[in-house]
């Protein structure tokens, strides 16, 4: 699959308000050379840094800054000129030495090979890199609004959405790749004269990711993904692809089902404490069940979390329970200090299990249909049984993709709470 989810979504800051509010001691600008695991091919990302002035212990907080967002390490040192910020939510590290105005470090943990990130101060708080200050020509302002970008995934689909906005008035843009895992997180950039395309980006704790969208003479948009295959994609309005008769993009109720709507959907797994939680216990029993599978490697997984537990706190006295099958990497499963950190950051309330590791994702959930997409959520009614399930989530970065989700899902778990069947 081209387009794949390698940063992060929109992140809830995870550090303390009054450190939040502290202006920071230096902004950094620079760029990351990101290199894919399994091969030598990369790109290099931009990124943005701010440093809040260090304690006397030498305790420093690093956030990463996109457009408004802002993603915070959960800890960091400086001793002397040798800077450490951590980042728990997905096990990773920068690691490096300020030399005067140059920070050059290293970015490394699970699931990546390690970074080299080079950064200068930038006193105005200001991208440096040349191709985010370029000024933008006048039929760039013509990919804004809604597109449809034509391909072929290894998970079955034929199309991804896209959707391009004005963004702080100065002719940036922000854009945000939609496809059946979930989103791209918010890409922000401008146009580079001299590629004659934009080029957004995003650099986050969960990683860093660049695409060019090139305007071509037909109407079209040339959509390239230079972080990882280099490979591109035509997008065309939704009414042009229609006149095409191209495929539209797979809803996220397509995705997936189970091989017997007629049984109930089976798990068992160990919680944290090692405490085995099963389907069969009392607790689920006649209630309403959304089972979440995921990872906490997984940003669409991120993304989801917070909006699963406002659910089992709005609905869980009414019927309501959830229960999160993560499935880790082997080292993570040795030691899941990664998985920990997502319970305490998003503060969940439900058993979260640990199920095995991504390629036992078939192995333990036989009764899955087409599972393939990290999250993918099942809505059991009070009978035990899948009445839907959603494959991805549309983070926050989709805006109206975001509320019209959290909407539907609220409705149908209202539907499901209503029916009153009690048996199995």
């Amino acid at each position: 699959m081209i387009f794949l989810r390698s940063t992060a979504s929109l992140l809830a800051l995870s550090v303390p308000a009054l450190i939040a509010a502290q202006q920071p001691a230096h902004h950094w600008s620079g760029t990351v050379a990101v290199v894919n695991n399994g091969s030598d091919k990369g790109a290099v990302v931009p990124v943005q840094l701010d440093l809040s002035a260090p304690t006397k212990d030498g305790s420093i907080v690093g956030t990463f800054v996109n457009g408004p967002e802002r993603t915070a390490s959960s800890s960091g040192t400086v001793t002397g000129s040798h800077l450490i910020l951590r980042f728990r939510s997905f096990a990773r590290t920068l690691e490096g030495d300020i030399q005067g105005n140059t920070l050059r470090a290293t970015f490394s943990g699970a699931r990546i090979k390690p970074w080299q990130v080079e950064l200068k101060v930038d006193r105005d708080g200001k991208p440096t890199t040349t191709f985010v200050a370029a000024k933008p020509t006048a039929d760039g302002a013509t990919i804004n609004g809604d597109w449809e970008i034509a391909g072929r995934s290894s998970k079955g689909e034929s199309a991804w959405t896209m959707h391009v906005e004005p963004y702080a008035g100065n002719g940036e843009i922000r854009a945000v790749i939609q496809h059946v895992d979930g989103d791209s997180g918010a890409l922000y950039g401008r146009f580079d004269e001299a590629a004659g395309a934009y080029r957004v980006s995003r650099f986050a704790d969960s990683g860093g990711t660049i695409y060019a969208l090139k305007p071509e003479a037909d109407g079209t948009l040339l959509v390239t993904n230079l972080r990882d295959t280099a490979e591109s994609n035509l997008a065309r309005r939704p009414a042009e692809a229609r006149k095409a008769n191209l495929a539209p993009p797979t809803t996220s109720t397509e995705q997936t089902t189970v091989n017997n709507l007629a049984e109930p959907l089976h798990f068992s797994g160990p919680n944290l404490a090692g405490t085995t939680v099963s389907n069969t216990d009392a607790q689920f029993h006649g209630k309403v069940v959304i089972v979440a599978i995921g990872g906490s490697w997984c940003p669409n997984c991120h993304d989801e979390a917070p909006f699963l537990v406002e659910l089992y706190n709005r609905y869980h006295a009414r019927g309501l329970e959830v229960v999160d099958l993560s499935f880790e990497e082997a080292e993570q499963l040795k030691t899941p200090e990664r998985l920990r950190s997502f319970v305490t950051k998003y503060n969940i309330p439900y058993p979260v299990l640990v199920m095995g590791t991504p390629d036992e994702l078939n192995e333990k959930l036989p009764q899955g249909k087409n599972l393939n997409s990290w999250p993918t959520t099942f809505f059991i009614g009070r009978d035990g049984l899948v009445k839907e399930t959603h494959a991805g989530f549309s983070g926050p970065a989709t805006g109206e993709a975001n509320v019209r989700l959290k909407a539907e899902v609220s409705a149908l778990v209202e539907r499901l709470l209503a029916q009153q069947t009690a048996s199995r």
